[in-house]
């Protein structure tokens, strides 16, 4: 087993991949209260451990440079490391800045900044291996894109034998089109190595290409089956995981905001092409779980936008896994939409593993034959 400590923890969705694929959280860091209070309850219901090293509530900058808690994450790490284990950094810090649809402040906005200072923590912490997840954005776009490059050759001069790739959830399954950045990055190594990102991917992107269903008037509690000869991925769909969850019996399946517009009558299933009021089509992948400033879709054919359980159901979160049923309803789709979606995580999460198993045979076999 492997442990990890997670930076930017959100609600968990990473964490909770990372755990479910052999990994042990050690180490959370949040410093949104209410979403921390939010990854508690989830562990709670879950009956997760808790992290060994506990919580920290504050911002990933406690830990860098001479702030307060760097000398206790050194500790923690190296604690970790004389017990054996292997330890990595796992976080996607607040993206907005880099964000294609956002302001394009860039690392000098009060969000981008924290991409530098999780740089500055690894750099001066140098976990055995890291994970970094962010928006296309910082990968297509000119002026970030070289702020990234700037950040990955840090990486490099500190030791680090890095692989990066945007990546679509919906090639590890999730019924979403959501690309992002992951880098994963170990501590020494042959450059030459081969990451294995498709071992654990199901489909090709490729699929978001596919015939789907058109667009179709809105009929408030109608009836669609889903088109069997088609060969479309059911799996892939809004209402796949809407019944896999069945989210209306979910403790989270009644939070959800009250209509208070006739325009959530008068919008087509399926049109997602406009700025607001965008909605899903059943038989089709949802385009994210939430966007802009994490406003909501609207739900196929209820006059409503989704509920708390139906968007964790996009993020492909197991039905046992809640929020608070008193946490705000904002603060809910704000960390719900900025998770990773779980298969993602778990995928990613088991390819990293294969990565550290040959690793760790291969110094055991050189071990054995220095010894002999």
């Amino acid at each position: 087993m492997y442990s990890i400590i997670s930076f930017f923890t959100g609600a968990g969705f990473l964490d909770f991949g990372f755990e479910r694929a052999g990994f042990r959280v050690d180490m959370v860091n949040e410093y949104e209260r209410e979403f921390l209070e939010g990854y508690r309850h989830s562990r709670n219901m879950m009956k997760s451990p808790r992290p060994r090293y506990g919580h920290h509530l504050g911002s990933a900058e406690d830990m860098a440079g001479d702030g307060p808690f760097s000398a206790r994450l050194k500790a923690v790490v190296e604690d970790v490391r004389s017990s054996g284990r292997k330890i990595g950094f796992v976080g996607g810090p607040p993206c907005p800045d880099f964000s294609i649809g956002g302001k394009q402040a860039g690392f000098e906005g009060d969000n981008g900044r924290l991409t530098e200072v999780y740089f500055d923590v690894i750099c001066q912490t140098k976990p055995d291996f890291f994970i970094f997840e962010n928006v296309e954005g910082l990968w297509k776009t000119k002026r970030h894109r070289a702020f990234y490059d700037q950040m990955k050759e840090r990486a490099v001069e500190s030791g680090y034998v890095l692989h990066d790739r945007l990546i679509n959830a919906i090639e590890y399954g999730v019924g979403q089109s959501r690309p992002r950045i992951f880098l994963v990055g170990f501590l020494g190594g042959d450059p030459a190595e081969v990451f294995p990102w498709e071992q654990n991917m199901t489909h090709s992107k490729s699929v978001l290409d596919a015939a789907w269903p058109e667009t179709l008037p809105f009929a408030e509690n109608s009836r669609l089956e889903f088109p069997e000869a088609s060969g479309l991925p059911i799996e892939l769909t809004a209402e796949y995981w809407f019944r896999r969850n069945d989210v209306d019996r979910h403790p989270n399946g009644d939070m959800a905001f009250t209509p208070k517009s006739e325009k959530f009558k008068t919008v087509a299933e399926g049109y997602t092409d406009g700025k607001s009021f965008k909605r899903l089509h059943r038989w089709r992948p949802s385009p994210t779980a939430c966007y802009g400033n994490n406003e909501v879709h609207l739900h196929p054919y209820r006059a409503r936008r989704l509920s708390v359980a139906e968007t964790l159901a996009l993020q492909s979160m197991p039905p046992e896994y809640e929020l608070p049923s008193d946490m705000a309803l904002s603060k809910c789709f704000k960390t719900v939409g900025n998770g990773v979606p779980y298969l993602a995580a778990y995928g990613l999460a088991r390819s990293v593993k294969s990565v550290l198993d040959a690793r760790t045979a291969a110094a055991s076999e050189a071990a054995d034959q220095v010894a002999a």
